[in-house]
C-alpha cells in the first residue's frame, strides 16, 4: 500500500502509531502508548468442545454435552465413514415476536473395526449424548470364547 505525501510533509514527523494500527508489535510486547498482546487480534474461544471420543477394545464411543436440547431436537445418523450428530432447537420469545434458535453439527470418524449397524445413542440424565458402537467380531475374537 503506497501512500502520497505532499512534498512539505516528511516521512519522520509522521506519528505512524497514532494513524495506523498496530501490524507488528515491537519485541518488547509493546505498541506507543498502549500493551499489546496477541488476545487483541485472537479473541479466546469459549466454545471449547466438550466432546469425548474413545476406541478401544471394548468399542467405540462419543460423549457430546447436549443439555440445552431435548432429545427429539437430535440427530444422529451414519455417514460413510462418520457419524453425524446435529441438535437444533427452536423456542418463540416469550416477550414479543421471533424465535430463539441454537444448533450444532458434528461429525466424528469411526475407526476401521467398527461394528456401525449395531451404533446405538442415548441421552444421559445429565445432558450427554452418548454414541457407541462394538467392535466387528473377528476370528480371534471368536475363538477366544
Amino acid at each position: 500500500m503506497d501512500f502520497i505525501l505532499t512534498p512539505n510533509v516528511t516521512v519522520g514527523g509522521i506519528p505512524w502509531e497514532k494513524l495506523l494500527p498496530p501490524l507488528i508489535p515491537r519485541v518488547n510486547g509493546t505498541y506507543g502508548h498502549c500493551g499489546w498482546t496477541p488476545a487483541l487480534i485472537i479473541p479466546e474461544n469459549n466454545n471449547v468442545s466438550s466432546d469425548e471420543v474413545h476406541c478401544d477394545e471394548s468399542g467405540f464411543t462419543v460423549h457430546v454435552d447436549v443439555k440445552h436440547f431435548k432429545p427429539e431436537d437430535l440427530l444422529v445418523k451414519v455417514v460413510g465413514d462418520f457419524v453425524e450428530v446435529q441438535g437444533k432447537h427452536e423456542e418463540k420469545k416469550e416477550n414479543g415476536p421471533g424465535f430463539t434458535t441454537r444448533q450444532f453439527n458434528r461429525r466424528y470418524r469411526i475407526p476401521k473395526g467398527v461394528n456401525t449397524m449395531a451404533l446405538e445413542s442415548a441421552v444421559s440424565p445429565d445432558g450427554v449424548l452418548i454414541i457407541s458402537a462394538p467392535l466387528l467380531e473377528t476370528e480371534n475374537s471368536r475363538s477366544l470364547m
